[in-house]
Parts: C-alpha cells; structure tokens; sequence
C-alpha cells in the first residue's frame, strides 16, 4: 500500500506569467494529508482555490481555476510536476492571478520540489481506478481513458509546419520516466500568430526565453530538448489537466489532436469515479518510490536548466452522472 506525500520544507521562485507578462512571487508549502493541491492568493487575504474539477475556470487561453470570483490561471505545468514526483497534497501561494511560466516547461518546478525534499505522509494514497474505456470522439480528434495498472499517456499531433508535422509519444509514468522524457518539454507558439494573440491580452510575457518560437518553417530559438519536444510538450500539459481529477490515475490515456477543452475536462468525470484504496500488486503509480526512498526527504540537484495557446470549453457527454469533458488544440 503506498502512501501519500508532500514536500519537506518551503521553496519559492518569482517570475513572470505568459499571458498576463505580471511579475508573480510563488511558494510551496507542505500541506497535512488529504489536502489535495490548494492554490492560495496571498495578495487577496489567502483566498484558497482546490486544484479540483469543480473549480475549472471557463477561459480561452490556459488551464485555470475560479472560485467565487477569484482567479488562478496557468496552472498546468505546475500540477504536472506535482504528479510527475507523486506530490498528493502542497499549497501553492501567489500574490497575482496567473503562474509564473519560468523557462515553458515543468522542470523548474521540478527543481523546486527537489530542492525542498519529499515526505512521507500516514495516509494511504487513493488511486483513481478507471474501470472502464471512457472515449470522446470530435472529427478528426479523439481522446480516451482505458482501464490499466498503472498511468500512462499516448499522444498524437499533427501540425502543418515542418518542424513539427506528424508526431506521437507514449510514456509510463512510472520509474521516474516523467522526469527524463517529460518535464523539460517546452511551450510553443508561431511568430505569425503572436500580433493577433497580444491584441487578444495573451502572451504579454512570452519570449524566446519562456517558449520555442516557430517561423513559418524553422526555428527562432534553437536547439530542441528532445527531437520530438512539441509532443512530449503536450503529454505535460494533459498530465496537469488530468490532475485535476483530483488522484493520481491508473489508466491508460490516449489523445489524438485533442484541444484544452477536451483534455481538461476529463477532470470534470472525477467526482463521480471509483475509487480504489491500493496501488495494484506489482504496480506504481507517478513518483511511486522504494520503502527506502520514500522514507527520507531526499534532496536532489541533478536536473539542470537548460507558446500554445489553448481554448476553454465544456463538452458534455452522457458517461456517468456529472461527466464533463474538456479539449486540448
């Protein structure tokens, strides 16, 4: 049986969010089990968001959070990171509305949870077991959920540009595979696009430091991470929408062209979910470690650091009671 963890002690960055370009201070503090992820806006008298599904902010450009008002916006490649390492509960403070976006992946964050080191809690982690295939079709866009032992993500894309073109991945979110194939993948955006979308209010913080940028057929900002670094990109971000289901998954997911709306609304089925207790024998779920490892607050430093914008919407669908399901461009 494993069990759930948090961060050892407090860690902090500062940056600038993408879409707003506002400086934002942000912190990480360990959280009792059972808290789940709480986003907290500290230039708003500690008002607390839950990184659940029932708090999915209908806007148009990122993965967001609302409640009674209140907004936290961006929130993906942080969440991502939390599941990466099997972080279960943490409170992130801000003091504006949207995350800084650092250098367009989730490794920073990843830094930062190694650097305050992982803790053990008491509490047996739940898993959200899918029990059976949940499939959403949209043309030539699909997106799926099927029962398996452990996490794991297939993704498609498919881009007219001839960087990009064709590309697919599939990785197991187990034995640390997040972190070498996943967290450093970077946002990206076109140059062609960018004056239409600062005319919209969005990318006002983007730059050739924060996400790759593509002419119409080369690159800005070379060289890639990875060959194959726009796709790894987008398994990232549907990692963080998905965590918002509010458990770590075993199941298997796979996407096709699937856009934020359909990708984030996934976590709106995860209120209405089975729930089951233990890990399966033999299996782990994201950042699952040895007896050993998990009971010191281990601290690492060996990651080094080395502008897709999405669209919001609900899609119903008539899976279970409450299902609502969300894509990704």
């Amino acid at each position: 049986m494993r069990q759930e963890q948090t961060i050892c002690a407090a860690v902090e960055c500062q940056g600038l969010g993408l879409h707003s370009g506002a400086p934002v201070s942000l912190r990480l503090l360990s959280a009792p089990a059972g808290s789940g992820i709480i986003f907290r806006r500290t230039d708003l008298d500690g008002f607390e968001i839950e990184a659940v599904s029932r708090n999915v902010a209908r806007v148009s450009y990122a993965t967001s959070l609302m409640k009674k008002g209140v907004l936290i916006s961006t929130t993906e490649h942080l969440l991502s990171a939390f599941i990466g390492l099997g972080i279960d509960n943490a409170i992130v403070e801000l003091d504006n509305l949207e995350l800084p976006i650092l250098d367009g992946s989730a490794r920073p964050f990843v830094e930062m949870i190694h650097k305050a080191g992982i803790r053990r809690q008491r509490r047996p982690r739940t898993y959200l077991r899918i029990r059976r295939e949940l499939e959403l079709r949209e043309a030539s866009k699909f997106i799926a959920i099927y029962p398996a032992n452990t996490y794991s993500v297939s993704y498609a894309i498919n881009f007219p540009h001839p960087l990009i073109g064709q590309e697919t991945f599939q990785v197991d979110l187990s034995d640390g595979n997040y972190l070498r194939q996943i967290a450093a993948a970077r946002t990206f955006g076109f140059l062609h696009e960018a004056d239409a979308m600062r005319q919209q209010g969005l990318i006002r913080g983007a730059s050739t430091e924060n996400a790759i940028v593509l002419t119409r057929d080369d690159l800005m900002n070379p060289p890639l991470r990875f060959e194959d670094e726009f796709v790894r990109h987008k398994v990232l971000d549907l990692i963080g929408d998905l965590a918002l289901l509010g458990k770590q998954i075993l199941g298997n997911v796979v996407a096709d062209r699937a856009a934020a709306k359909r990708q984030s609304g996934f976590a709106g089925f995860g209120q209405e979910r089975e729930i089951d207790p233990e890990a399966p024998v033999g299996g782990l779920g994201p950042g699952d470690r040895s007896e050993d490892e998990i009971d010191r607050c281990a601290r690492s430093d060996q990651f080094k650091r080395g502008g897709d914008v999405r669209q919001h919407a609900a899609l119903r669908r008539d899976i279970e009671p409450g299902s609502d399901l969300l894509d990704h461009r």
